[in-house]
């Protein structure tokens, strides 16, 4: 998550987010579920593809904050295959089989984005 800290006024800010709300459907955080999705898909390791063209997103609005949330759909026996790639898992023969850290350095060029965005808009 993406927190942001300010001293003084936020007016600015507080009016970007009410234009943001107005907007159909956010167009302005809907630019950037595309770009995670292909920034994931495009690191996720590869043995069939299904993993990696399994990510997916969706904007969520809870009571006083918006998320973009990205979800990746391939599922084996009830566990994200995702998150096996990413944290690791055991082998049947009990050895393990280590993780590879792809979705942190993958998304985090679409969140700097979203705050270069967002900086921008509250400093004008």
């Amino acid at each position: 998550m993406i927190k942001v800290r300010t001293k003084g006024s936020s007016k600015n800010a507080e009016r970007f987010l009410h234009r943001m709300e107005k907007q159909e459907h956010l167009r302005g955080l809907e630019r950037y579920g595309p770009m995670g999705v292909a920034a994931l898909k495009a690191a996720t390791p590869v043995d069939s593809s299904e993993t990696a063209n399994s990510w997916t997103y969706s904007i969520v609005k809870e009571k006083d904050f918006y998320s973009i949330v990205w979800r990746n759909t391939h599922v084996v026996n009830g566990t994200p295959v995702a998150i096996l790639l990413q944290f690791g898992h055991g082998t049947r023969q009990g050895g393990f089989v280590h993780g590879r850290d792809y979705i942190n350095p993958a998304i985090r060029p679409v969140f700097d984005q979203i705050l270069s965005a967002m900086w921008k808009v509250v400093t004008k």
